[in-house]
């Protein structure tokens, strides 16, 4: 999924998308349907980046987009403002080793809003391109297998020579 340049502002409800950027802040449109824009002052406003937010687990913490891939193979997914017990069980089978001491019941609601709201959106079901994908990985030609005679026969590339900047110097 492409998260990049959706962000989470302190103090503001929802999820933004980064527009541009000037020289007090970011430019920001909401995901929701009004697409209100908001100038977020780098001096006052907190941002977060929804591709680097994670959530605290027992041995590690958790990328918030691994819960959001978990989310989508979920079978039923609680509304957001359902009660503490059926969240806690939802959050157990899309992040079983999430802490529970550390994951609040407010946590896991806003997870759930913003999933809400992501959902639907094209960029939720586009790959990601900051990760490589795994076929660009592997070689896709077919190699020919070379025979050992003739690798024998070929002589080794040399190196290109360096440029050199001819001066001429005159005779006195």
């Amino acid at each position: 999924m492409n998260l990049q340049g959706i962000v989470a502002v302190s103090g503001k409800p929802g999820l933004w998308k980064a527009l541009a950027q000037n020289k007090n802040g970011y430019v920001l449109e909401s995901l929701d349907a009004q697409k209100t824009k908001l100038v977020a002052n780098l001096s006052t406003a907190k941002l977060a980046a929804l591709s680097e937010i994670t959530i605290f687990g027992v041995d590690d913490d958790i990328k918030l987009t691994d819960v959001f891939e978990q989310m989508k193979n979920a079978t039923s997914i609680p509304d957001a403002k359902a009660d503490g017990k059926k969240l806690r069980e939802f959050f157990f089978e899309v992040a079983p080793d999430h802490d529970e001491e550390k994951v609040y019941a407010s946590d896991m609601k806003k997870i759930i809003s913003w999933y809400q709201l992501l959902k639907d959106l094209p960029l939720f079901n586009e790959p990601d391109p900051t990760v490589a994908p795994a076929e660009a990985e592997e070689p896709t030609a077919v190699e020919t297998p070379v025979a050992v005679e003739e690798t024998a026969e070929k002589a080794p590339a040399e190196a290109p020579k360096p440029k050199t900047k001819k001066t001429t110097k005159k005779a006195e």
